[in-house]
């Protein structure tokens, strides 16, 4: 009973990171994941599967407030499902111990770029989207999914707000719709791969459900700034112990 408690609890808060940064948490459920005992190919698969039920309630809640722009999502997933693919085999192809490094070195980088983004301007009124960039936007994006185990969208939330032009609650809300399905791309490709968990993946579902929409409907009314710089710090720790 108390290993089905602390499965909800940790979906819970995964799933209320994910909905108000519209990100899909993977940066959180693989080191968790690994802690829990799964080899990190393994983790990977699994929590690609996780992102794809958390993304889908978080972005259920961005559309009933109209913060998502489908256009966007539509060519930049035409990139990003396709690559995600390729990720994930070049993740099998990939040695533990490469992966786990360059996985700590990307937490390291999301917690400057939460910092930055925390210090600086957020851009509130539509100026104008720049469509020629989403194709690069939705490789990165893709290629990331799949190599370690993330959505997506912890590159689609800072590149969608600086380098396509989105305010920043419609690059959280179009984030949210965007990674599912880059997510669900990954996830098919692991499965294949024998690389997907489906048990555990079962477990943290309603609380990632759960939490995911209620971090989406706080992103429509908390301002996430002092939210980022700590979890920030929370990144780096996750970073130090995978390396462990």
């Amino acid at each position: 009973m108390l290993s089905y408690l602390l499965d909800f609890i940790i979906g819970l808060g995964i799933g209320i990171v994910a909905g108000l940064f519209g990100v899909g948490g993977g940066f959180l459920i693989v080191p968790t994941l690994v802690l829990m005992g799964l080899p990190v190919h393994q983790a990977i698969g699994t929590s690609l599967a996780c992102i794809t039920i958390s993304a889908l309630s978080s972005a259920y809640t961005h559309l009933r407030r109209g913060a998502v722009l489908f256009k966007v999502v539509l060519v930049k997933e035409a990139f990003s499902m396709p690559f995600a693919a390729v990720g994930a085999y070049l993740s099998y192809l990939l040695p533990e111990k490469v992966l786990k490094i360059i996985f700590a070195a990307l937490l390291v980088y999301l917690a400057y770029k939460m910092v930055k983004e925390g210090r600086g301007t957020c851009r509130k009124e539509f100026e104008s989207i720049n469509y020629v960039r989403l194709p690069l936007v939705g490789i990165l994006a893709g290629l990331t999914s799949g190599l370690l185990g993330i959505s997506g969208g912890v590159l689609n939330v800072p590149l969608f707000h600086t380098f396509i032009g989105l305010p920043m609650r419609y690059a959280v809300g179009t984030s949210s719709l965007s990674l599912f399905f880059t997510a669900l791309a990954g996830t098919a490709a692991h499965y294949r791969l024998g690389q997907v968990d489906v048990y555990t993946a079962l477990l943290l579902a309603p609380g990632l459900i759960i939490g995911a929409h209620l971090g989406a409907r706080a992103a429509h009314s908390v301002s996430p700034f002092k939210i980022r710089v700590a979890f920030a710090a929370l990144l780096v720790g996750v970073a130090v112990k995978i390396l462990l």
